[in-house]
């Protein structure tokens, strides 16, 4: 056995993460240095160093504690109340769950919790001081006890699903030692759960590992092992999932042996290579350090909690609260579809699980609709549902026939496909996944639209998601109208003569008007907004889906914020970036992350998300993308850069930022003015640029030659696939990007 060094694991990064960082800064080579960038220094290592997570008092639970992730394996960190002397590590995995499909998803396919190491102490812990460096992913520091103390470190592996916790115990806590306590393997959702629903069997505990099996047959293990070298020691532990022929025994217990017999400092390396490539696909920096700190939390979290081959995030991602609550599988009415857009402007694509899922498992959305339309050519999506898009006995709702809930969800997530598409231009995303599944969401709408005595088509009565029942709901007509135009956008771009083109004019052509009075457009016919709604179903069209601006729409529903959540602050936010006011927008973001109470709702010290006693993540991802939304804008085939800038932000720098059209984007804002702008062009998308820039402007290509354009503001650039434009106010010089100086202070996230 060996241990783990304090050197590669607990103090350096050494010349392998020096290496790592000048590796990873992807460096836009020229012969004239006017159109270079990121050559020079690292601003990312000084960001992340900033952004990192403090603790200076111990963590009592979900909403506070230090999280490590990989996308499949969670870990939470934190102590339990009355358990003086104990630390508890709270592990869950995302591929973890139950298989008896009797049963609706939330229920019969849910998420399990598995349980939580132990590291109990000689002493009492009296103080913590931990650091998770975001950088490379570990969270590091000291627990003091009345006996001593221990130096602690710790990460989850990203290459391989293994938790690995360094200790350095200091005299008086040698005899420091770890266990691991099951869970009981059964749904933690009351709502709807069956009479006849039992639980697992009881786990089989072993050394070194329990093994919990389940009636539907497979199960998960859990396994653990500590390896000493001097006073050092390294514990390795796993989870693995072996439905339907085993219960992962052999695959966990093998998997720490080869951890702690093998090579670990070189797998730490390997993380940490990851990470620091992870984090300089791009760069965001703004005044306001606590937002920016926020922000690349985000983006920790995100890539901890997802991969494109990992399952779509849950409301909790892969951290089982120990608690539990209801939210025990995926929901696709708006948490997944909110979670998720920050990964195509930060240009992050390795975390698209969305597409990968509709990929692989699109057949499956046949299951969600009731037997008696299953014609292989009208699919919709149930809410909730597993990982494989598989609801149980659940299914979407038929418009005009009570309960008839879900009928968007599939559109909507398609959506965020479509938002991958246009962040990228992958042909594959558009022909494979893209058109085939919007082409049969359509459909089923289209079964159910009547002509009505006006001539237009009708839907008869749907649920506005969260609020009421209604006909011609406008979350459902703004879908469908999105979806229409969508269809026949793709089939243009994939030139297909696609038989059911007529069928989406007709659509577009004759659907019924969304339904107004004078506060603007309402929930559907008949159906007002006459309270606090947090789900903004009804503004769809708005934002995301920008079919148009309404103000006055807008407005009655910001007059009644008292049952608002996190991410109708978000939205809000976002909204008001579309309506050029970016001071509103500021207010609405600060006001969620500034940690206010709504509705018993709030951001939480370690920036997860709590909903009464239920805990979230998808809020605080929303909050992320507003900042974005923000910095770079791009719709309708116009990009636009530092659209909605506070005036208190009189400087700004982002590098890599990914618009549609596939441009890849660098900007400054100095003085409070724009001074430049990079656009790379990924596709050959025709590029209209919104730049902002005050005066006369210069516009070269890569080597510093003038390029032709069209107009003023905005402008038309002609750019060829893999050709850059850099827009500048004459007499600028593009930059490197930058950690823009603060304009105030404010404590580190955690509890510091």
């Amino acid at each position: 056995m060996t241990g783990i060094s304090r050197r590669a694991f607990v103090a350096g990064t050494g010349a392998a993460a020096v290496a790592a960082g000048a590796g990873a800064s992807v460096a836009v080579t020229s012969p004239v240095a006017w159109a270079e960038a990121g050559s020079g220094g690292d601003a990312h290592g000084g960001i992340l160093a900033d952004a990192a997570m403090v603790w200076r008092r111990l963590p009592a639970g979900w909403q506070e504690g230090p999280f490590l992730g990989n996308g499949f394996l969670g870990v939470h960190i934190y102590q339990k109340s009355g358990e003086g002397n104990v630390l508890r590590f709270m592990v869950n995995h995302s591929v973890v769950q139950d298989q008896r499909g009797q049963w609706e998803a939330a229920i019969g396919y849910s998420r399990l919790p598995i349980g939580y190491l132990t590291l109990t102490f000689a002493g009492a812990v009296t103080a913590v001081d931990w650091r998770l460096d975001l950088e490379h992913a570990e969270l590091s520091g000291t627990v003091t006890t009345t006996q001593g103390g221990v130096r602690i470190t710790a990460l989850v592996l990203n290459q391989r699903d293994v938790l690995l916790v360094s200790l350095t115990p200091s005299a008086g806590e040698e005899a420091a030692a770890w266990g691991f306590t099951p869970l009981p393997s059964h749904t933690t959702r009351t709502i709807r759960r069956p009479p006849d629903y039992t639980g697992n069997p009881d786990p089989v505990v072993a050394d070194g590992y329990v093994e919990q099996p389940m009636h539907a047959g497979g199960g998960y293990t859990t396994a653990w092992r500590e390896a000493r070298q001097g006073s050092r020691r390294l514990l390795a532990a796993t989870i693995a999932y072996g439905y339907p022929a085993s219960t992962g025994v052999e695959e966990a217990v093998r998997t720490v042996r080869h951890v702690l017999d093998g090579n670990p400092e070189a797998q730490v390396v390997a993380h940490r290579l990851w990470w620091q490539r992870f984090y300089r696909r791009s760069l965001v920096s703004v005044p306001d350090k606590k937002l920016q700190r926020f922000y690349w939390i985000q983006l920790y979290k995100m890539a901890s909690a997802t991969r494109e081959n990992a399952p779509v995030v849950t409301e909790w991602g892969p951290w089982f609260p120990e608690v539990g609550n209801s939210w025990t599988n995926i929901w696709w009415n708006l948490n997944v579809q909110v979670a998720y857009p920050l990964i195509n402007g930060s240009n992050h694509q390795e975390l698209d699980a969305i597409t990968t899922t509709f990929r692989k498992y699109h057949e499956n959305l046949e299951l969600n609709v009731r037997p008696e339309y299953r014609d292989g050519q009208s699919w919709a999506l149930c809410h909730p549902g597993d990982r494989m898009l598989r609801p149980g006995p659940r299914y979407v709702g038929i418009p005009g026939v009570s309960p008839n809930d879900h009928t968007g969800n599939l559109t909507w997530a398609m959506h965020n496909v479509w938002l991958a598409y246009r962040h990228h231009m992958d042909a594959a995303v558009l022909k494979d996944v893209l058109h085939p599944i919007l082409t049969r969401a359509i459909n089923y709408y289209g079964r159910f639209l009547v002509e009505g005595a006006d001539g237009k088509l009708h839907l008869p009565e749907t649920r506005s998601p969260e609020y009421a029942n209604a006909s011609d709901a406008t979350y459902d007509l703004s879908l469908i109208r999105w979806g229409c135009r969508t269809l026949l956008d793709t089939a243009e771009r994939l030139r297909v003569d696609d038989p059911l083109e007529p069928r989406w004019r007709e659509i577009l052509a004759r659907l019924v008007p969304y339904h107004r009075n004078e506060q603007g457009v309402m929930i559907g016919a008949n159906v007002p907004l006459a309270e606090s709604h947090r789900h903004y179903s009804h503004l769809l069209w708005i934002y995301p889906l920008r079919e148009s601006l309404d103000r006055r729409s807008f407005e009655h529903w910001t007059s009644m914020r008292e049952r608002w959540h996190g991410y109708s602050f978000a939205a809000a936010s976002s909204m008001e970036t579309l309506f050029g006011n970016p001071e509103e927008a500021l207010s609405y973001l600060r006001f969620f992350i500034d940690g206010n109470v709504v509705d018993n709702c709030a951001i939480t010290p370690n920036t997860m998300y709590r909903e009464g006693s239920n805990f979230a993540i998808e809020s605080p991802l929303a909050a992320a993308q507003s900042l974005l939304d923000m910095l770079i804008q791009s719709h309708g085939g116009v990009v636009e850069v530092f659209p909605a800038v506070s005036a208190t932000w009189a400087e700004a720098s982002v590098e890599r930022l990914r618009a549609q059209g596939a441009f890849v984007v660098d900007a400054a804002r100095s003085r409070g003015r724009t001074e430049w702008i990079r656009v790379r062009s990924e596709a050959g998308e025709p590029l209209k640029l919104k730049h902002g820039i005050e005066g006369p402007i210069e516009v070269r290509d890569e080597r510093g030659r003038r390029l032709p354009y069209r107009g003023s503001d905005p402008i038309e650039i002609p750019l060829r696939r893999g050709a850059t434009a850099v827009i500048a106010r004459r007499g600028a010089r593009p930059s490197e990007p930058r950690d823009v100086p603060a304009n105030g202070s404010a404590p580190p996230w955690g509890l510091p």
